[in-house]
């Protein structure tokens, strides 16, 4: 995960037009400070739905989000001359949030995702209003945004809310460097000028899922390498264990054929290929009939896990397509009322994603403990120590494991399921997407600790079967990790060796290691 603040000047621009934004875009803006422009196209179409908008606030006939209250006071009209007020006033309310600072690479996702509806021209906004969210983007000032306030309908509305209220010149910001200053003195040393909202602009600033879907984003990209690191941990537990990868073959996969499960399975298959360690108990003298579940079963476990990805995927790309907001304005220049800012299909993928992390980490964890019993490990010492009873070895870096596993399956438990309605029983049915996305960046940072210690416990395992070497592919994963970790030896201060393994981790560099023999694994 990336640090919660960063000096990297732009190095990349990204152009929000038309066309959905993908999902590297949100992760160059997100992660790599990218820069934001806006095509000539977008404005365009965001200039004609305006003077639909226009029309509508000359009109004496009310009408929701234009002329009237939000929420269960939309039975008010409010008369032209107090609609900037209102404007105002619905952002400062509903800037409610609270709690500890919501990460940066989270806020410029979700303002990258905002800007990409508005750029659609079906909210009805100024042209005005896009450039000044790009600028934000571009000159690298991120509203500060806090844990709690959004229920995941009518739109993430507190988060998106201290959004919008940098915009207007009002409440907090950070700067590139991390420096917190007040919105208006940092627009005002960058060029930039606060905007006064016109009618219906406020609610476009705050009617959508971008909080939720921009942790998806993220998410799905860290997935992306973790799964991956699972099949590397679990290859190299497989083989320190002396266990067989005939259970991995193309053939016994077929016979089930989820596709999550042939990808993780091939991915062992060429992890072990070539291992003197699998090789030495290829013989008549082996009396192992069956590996353990979390050895024979690895690819079925990651692989159910790889296949719910690939759904979570689909709804991310769909929910990239939309254009979220309420009122809407359609193709045709109508300005309806709708329900597409409930963000259920988001907030049941999160929840889906959180039970796969949890279910990875608890495997991954059965794995480790087999290591540090000498009834199980096939003749190592006990918790790989160097002279057990002098030295605990791994003891307590497996108790951290369980610690970490016990939080997850807490964290599993799903937010979508919940709701408690609000304002004055209006929104009587809320998707808590805002909370499934935030319990799942908490678990993937527990299952990114938890992937780091098995293979930090394996790679010790497997240089203990010295002089039997590992597959080429693995060695180079134990090499890697002791660039930065020393190898067996006496009990030394272990908190900083798993630091630096998870460091390893979460930069890619174990992946990296693993697919510099066996190429770009699946």
């Amino acid at each position: 995960m990336a640090n919660p603040h960063t000096t990297l000047q732009p190095t990349r621009v990204v152009s929000v037009g038309l066309n959905p934004v993908s999902f590297a875009d949100v992760v160059a803006v997100a992660r790599d400070d990218a820069a934001v422009t806006l095509s000539d196209e977008a404005m365009a179409a965001v200039s004609a739905s305006r003077v639909r908008i226009e029309a509508l606030a000359e009109d004496p006939t009310p009408v929701y989000g234009v002329s009237t209250g939000f929420g269960a006071l939309a039975t008010r009209h409010i008369p032209p001359q107090l609609r900037t007020q209102l404007q105002r006033s619905l952002i400062r309310s509903h800037a409610a949030g609270s709690g500890e600072e919501v990460e940066r690479e989270v806020v410029r996702a979700m303002m990258l995702l905002r800007l990409s509806t508005l750029a659609s021209g079906r909210t009805g906004v100024r042209p005005e209003v896009l450039q000044a969210y790009a600028d934000l983007l571009t000159e690298g000032l991120t509203p500060v945004v806090y844990e709690y306030g959004s229920l995941g309908c009518s739109g993430d509305l507190a988060p998106l809310a201290h959004v919008a209220l940098a915009l207007i010149g009002e409440g907090n910001v950070r700067t590139r460097d991390g420096a917190l200053r007040p919105a208006a003195e940092a627009l005002a040393a960058h060029g930039l000028s606060p905007v006064v909202l016109a009618e219906k602009e406020g609610l476009a600033l705050i009617n959508g899922t971008d909080g939720m879907l921009g942790q998806l984003v993220l998410a799905l990209t860290d997935l992306d390498a973790l799964l991956r690191l699972a099949d590397i941990a679990a290859a190299m537990s497989v083989e320190g264990l002396l266990g067989t990868e005939r259970v991995f073959a193309a053939d016994l996969q077929a016979l089930r054929p989820h596709p999550g499960q042939a990808a993780a399975a091939a991915n062992m298959t060429k992890l072990l290929a070539d291992s003197a360690i699998v090789a030495s108990h290829k013989t008549d003298n082996c009396t192992v009939v069956q590996d353990a579940y979390s050895l024979r079963c690895a690819p079925q476990v990651a692989g159910a896990a790889r296949d719910t990805v690939e759904h979570a995927l689909q709804v991310a790309q769909r929910e990239l397509a939309s254009a979220i907001d309420n009122p809407v304005v359609t193709l045709d220049g109508r300005v309806e009322s709708n329900g597409n800012f409930h963000g259920a299909p988001v907030a049941y993928v999160l929840d889906f994603l959180a039970i796969v992390v949890a279910d990875l980490a608890s495997i991954s964890e059965r794995r480790t403990d087999r290591f540090l019993d000498p009834a199980r490990n096939h003749g190592l010492n006990a918790f790989l120590a160097d002279d057990p009873g002098v030295d605990s070895g791994h003891m307590i870096a497996q108790y951290t494991q369980a610690g970490i596993v016990s939080e997850l399956k807490r964290l599993a438990t799903p937010a979508s399921v919940d709701s408690i309605p609000s304002s004055a029983m209006q929104e009587d049915h809320v998707s808590m997407g805002w909370s499934a996305a935030r319990k799942l960046r908490r678990a993937i940072d527990g299952l990114t600790r938890v992937l780091a210690v098995e293979v930090l416990t394996a790679a010790r395992a497997l240089q203990l079967r010295a002089p039997l070497t590992p597959a080429p592919a693995t060695a180079a994963v134990v090499a890697t990790v002791r660039e930065q970790v020393a190898g067996p030896g006496t009990d030394r201060y272990l908190s900083p060796e798993i630091a630096a393994v998870v460091d390893l981790a979460r930069s890619g560099a174990l992946v990296a290691a693993a697919e510099s023999v066996t190429g770009a694994l699946s």
